[in-house]
C-alpha cells in the first residue's frame, strides 16, 4: 500500500514538474514572439524616420560634413522644417550664427550615445517651428536687413534682397559694408543649391 502512494506521489509530482515544464516553454515561446514583435515595429518605426528626425532627438550639438567639403561644428538652436540654425563652435568664427539648409549636409558625426539617441523619438516643445521653410528663414533675414556670407565652394557676402522658391537675390558688397547703392558691386541671382550655410558674422 505504501508503495502504491509512493509511487501515486511520484507520479504526482512528475505531472507537477511536466506542467511547470510546459508552463515555462510558453512564457519562453511567448516572450520570444513579443520580442521579435516589437523588434520588428522598433525596425518598422526607424525605416520611416527623415533626417530631420534624427537632428531632432540627436544631441544638440552636432559635427556637420557639408557639400562643398567643409566641416562645421554647432550648437543646435532652432530647426525647421527643411534646416537648423545654431552657433557656430568650430569651422568659422566661434559664435559666428549659421542657418544651414539640410540638403547640403552630406554627414553627420556622432559617438555610439548620440548615434543611438538620434534614432529615439523626439519630444519637440511646439510643431510651428517644425513648418517653417528655408525660404521662410532667409525672408526673415531679408527683412532685417542683416549681412550675411553665402558659405560654400565660391564664399560671397551681401545682403539678401528678396527670396523666391529656390533661390534668393544678394546685394554683394564687402562684410560690415550697409547695402548702399555706393557699396553694392552686384546684385547676384544665388539658387539655395549654390551654396552650403548662410553665415551671420
Amino acid at each position: 500500500m505504501r508503495m502504491r502512494c509512493r509511487g501515486g506521489y511520484l507520479r504526482q509530482v512528475r505531472f507537477e514538474d511536466l506542467f511547470d515544464d510546459l508552463e515555462s516553454q510558453l512564457e519562453a515561446e511567448l516572450g520570444a514572439e513579443r520580442r521579435d514583435l516589437e523588434a520588428e515595429e522598433e525596425r518598422f518605426r526607424i525605416g520611416r524616420l527623415e533626417l530631420r528626425d534624427r537632428i531632432a532627438a540627436a544631441p544638440r550639438t552636432l559635427d556637420l560634413a557639408l557639400r562643398a567639403g567643409g566641416r562645421l561644428r554647432l550648437r543646435r538652436m532652432a530647426l525647421g522644417r527643411d534646416w537648423l540654425n545654431g552657433l557656430v563652435l568650430e569651422g568659422a568664427p566661434a559664435e559666428s550664427g549659421a542657418i544651414v539648409p539640410l540638403h547640403a549636409i552630406v554627414g553627420i558625426e556622432l559617438d555610439h550615445d548620440g548615434a543611438v539617441a538620434s534614432a529615439r523619438a523626439a519630444r519637440e516643445p511646439g510643431d510651428l517651428q517644425a513648418r517653417l521653410s528655408f525660404g521662410f528663414a532667409l525672408r526673415d533675414l531679408a527683412r532685417r536687413r542683416a549681412t550675411v556670407i553665402l558659405e560654400g565652394s565660391a564664399p560671397v557676402a551681401g545682403t539678401i534682397d528678396r527670396v523666391g522658391r529656390d533661390h534668393l537675390d544678394l546685394a554683394v558688397h564687402e562684410p560690415g559694408e550697409r547695402p548702399r547703392r555706393s557699396s553694392v558691386r552686384a546684385w547676384r541671382l544665388v539658387p539655395f543649391t549654390a551654396f552650403d550655410w548662410v553665415r551671420l558674422p
